[in-house]
């Protein structure tokens, strides 16, 4: 069996090496492991009851008039459904979590007789795996011993069984029989899938009976099924109940939200981001995903199941706040095994450091990067942690110098923050302002005064440069970039009608076109002044692009604030991390109560389940793209932390000189 996945998913969970993806009905559509990015090992694996002699009723699907209802249990990553159903003569209750230290996820199973009548059913488990994310050699077997069906490839295994007995079973080619509740014993098949089936007889009125399902992983079948011996080991009831301890003891050992008297949507999404944090930074290297992988395809987008340096700089900016400096150690430690040797940090990387599908260089990354570490020394104040990251500062320091232009002190061209254009972008050069101050102060704890002077007036001239060359008084607002490559009719079109540019000679005599302005308005403006501060956030150039961008990128009706004027991704939506980096300037600038409207836009577009989306949908006001984004959620925690800053400031709190994001 081979079912199309969703983009939009409801809930994940995990515990840093498992993640997994599920919808609202219960199904599971991804699973990884033992990294958070890949390999991806799920095809699909179903759950649905069968009454006596009729056909199997999947409970995990809107069909036969199941209804379900769907949420977190509170304050944890433990994912409960409700699924009900006036066919049949039970209600289902489920809870899937993983189990925290263990390669064990549960999936436990309560069936409740809502009849007046005793009833009789089977409940049966079809297991279809990609092992490995391939299609091919996946071998399915039934071990007798176990009770356990086993799908492995290579090196990888993956048992699944329950505490209570099964009743029958079926390893490979499984699904045409199992939709009928006929499974007929094949031991081991060269297939992907496999079905097991246990019967219920006579559950009296009102009463229940719950059945756990454990999947648990390992190298090899001899450490899977001893996983699985052990998940066996206790009730699932038990295992339930350590991990909700677990993540109980997570967030109170984090910081409490920092808005007083919160409102309850504010708090429940608060701990929500926190919680979501831990999903999705992966255990053994540190890395921190963008996003569980929704389309491994490429049908619609380049996939997001990748670090990212500017989003993690963000995110752990985020986590410090939050009191989860520990997530931001790792990360910082894994960034260098993921620096390039001439100094740089590229677009994005896999979990082990490796360079992930790339569009080019983009300049910001590793500027980022630099000052992500700095504001993590800020808040720890370790000064081991400045000794450790020293050698690749001095090296991103020294890549990023060597990267400004000579006349001007700007960058050289990359690709952009949103990885469509390559420019000298006003954002990428206040992200290298940021990385270059940020390196000056390192190297100043390192007692290098030369080099701190000699970053230190980089950044100035770039800042200088900035304000001189990127303002575009005619628009506004500064300019998105200078010397933008554009194809070569456009570039025609654009000089017709007074445009200034020049075509320069590229690698091997190419031609590339450069138009000398771009002027389309973007909220990455605002990163100038926030989080970069290359130009001071009530500069009054700084003050007319914020009004410019909120003017011309708030979304009609729907409201929110979309990337730039004439996006197209996705059909050019409102994005929630937009919304709020407007609130974040807001604040910046005292103007508290536009940015609490601006972070109310944003808690009201979270999902059902309580996760913050990429996009919204520009008519509807429903979730668009990408089911949860980790920068969302960072910059809301930072909206937050800005928030009670300002607050605190206004009240002339001596513990709060200055609102910022550190």
């Amino acid at each position: 069996m081979s079912i199309k996945k969703p983009f939009l998913v409801d809930a994940i969970i995990g515990n840093s090496k498992f993640l997994a993806s599920l919808g609202r009905t219960g199904k599971m559509y991804r699973l990884w492991w033992p990294n958070i990015d890949l390999p991806q090992h799920v095809d699909a694996i179903r759950t649905g009851i069968q009454q006596k002699d009729g056909p199997v009723s999947w409970f995990d699907d809107a069909v036969d008039g199941w209804v379900h209802e769907a949420n977190y249990v509170e304050k944890t990553n433990v994912f409960r459904v409700g699924a009900r159903s006036e066919q049949q003569p039970v209600q289902i209750e489920s809870f899937h979590f993983a189990v925290p230290g263990q390669d064990v996820i549960v999936r436990e199973y309560t069936f409740t007789n809502i009849t007046d009548q005793p009833a009789s059913f089977s409940f049966i488990v079809h297991s279809s795996f990609l092992v490995s994310e391939n299609h091919l050699y996946n071998t399915t077997l039934f071990h007798p011993d176990a009770d356990s069906l086993v799908h492995f490839r290579h090196k990888y295994y993956f048992a699944l069984s329950s505490a209570n007995v099964c009743t029958s079973f079926q390893a490979g080619l499984s699904w045409d029989l199992v939709q009928s509740g006929e499974l007929n014993g094949t031991i081991i098949d060269m297939k992907p899938d496999g079905a097991l089936k246990w019967e219920i007889e006579s559950l009296d009125p009102g009463q229940s009976i719950t059945i756990p399902v454990y999947i648990a992983a390992g190298q090899d079948e001899q450490s899977a099924l001893l996983q699985m011996e052990a998940a066996k080991g206790k009730a699932s009831s038990e295992w339930m109940a350590e991990t909700i301890a677990y993540w109980h003891t997570f967030l109170s050992e984090a910081a409490p939200c920092p808005i007083e008297d919160a409102d309850v949507e504010i708090a429940e999404l608060y701990d929500r981001s926190l919680l979501m944090f831990k999903l999705m930074s992966d255990e053994q290297t540190g890395s921190i995903i963008a996003a569980p992988e929704f389309d491994e395809n490429f049908a619609r987008c380049g996939g997001y199941s990748y670090c990212w340096g500017r989003d993690a700089a963000f995110i752990t900016t985020a986590l410090d706040r939050a009191g989860l400096g520990a997530l931001s150690d790792s990360f910082y430690a894994w960034t260098l095994t993921a620096q390039s040797p001439d100094g740089s940090w590229q677009q994005r990387h896999y979990h082990d450091g490796s360079l992930a599908p790339s569009w080019g260089l983009q300049i910001d990354e590793g500027s980022s990067i630099l000052w992500g570490m700095w504001q993590h020394y800020l808040e720890n104040q370790n000064a081991g942690f400045a000794e450790q990251v020293w050698p690749a500062v001095e090296k991103g320091a020294h890549f990023l110098l060597g990267f400004l232009q000579s006349d001007n002190g700007l960058p050289r061209t990359s690709i952009d923050l949103w990885e469509e254009r390559e420019a000298s972008h006003t954002y990428s050069s206040a992200a290298v302002y940021g990385g270059l101050t940020a390196a000056a102060s390192f190297a100043g704890l390192a007692g290098k005064p030369e080099l701190a002077a000699e970053w230190t007036a980089a950044a100035e001239q770039i800042a200088a440069s900035i304000t001189e060359l990127c303002w575009n008084e005619e628009g506004s607002s500064f300019y998105r970039g200078l010397n933008l490559t554009v194809p070569q009719g456009k570039y025609e079109q654009a000089i017709a009608t007074g445009a200034a540019g020049q075509v320069a000679e590229g690698i091997k005599g190419y031609k590339k076109y450069l138009l000398e302005h771009d002027p389309v308005i973007d909220i990455s403006l605002l990163g100038i002044a926030v989080p970069f501060g290359a130009v001071a956030a009530d500069h009054d150039y700084m003050k007319r692009t914020a009004d410019t961008i909120e003017a011309a990128l708030t979304v009609p009706g729907v409201g929110g604030i979309k990337r730039y004027e004439d996006d197209n991704y996705i059909g050019g939506n409102p994005w929630i991390l937009t919304t709020l980096w407007l609130a974040h300037y807001r604040i910046q600038t005292g103007s508290l109560d536009e940015a609490r409207k601006l972070l109310k836009w944003a808690v009201d577009h979270r999902t059902e389940t309580g996760l913050l989306p990429e996009q919204v949908d520009k008519n509807t006001g429903e979730t668009a793209w990408v089911v949860p984004l980790t920068w969302s959620h960072a910059m809301f925690v930072l909206t937050l932390f800005m928030l009670a800053d300002a607050e605190a400031a206004r009240l002339n709190d001596p513990a709060i000189s200055k609102v910022s994001l550190v």
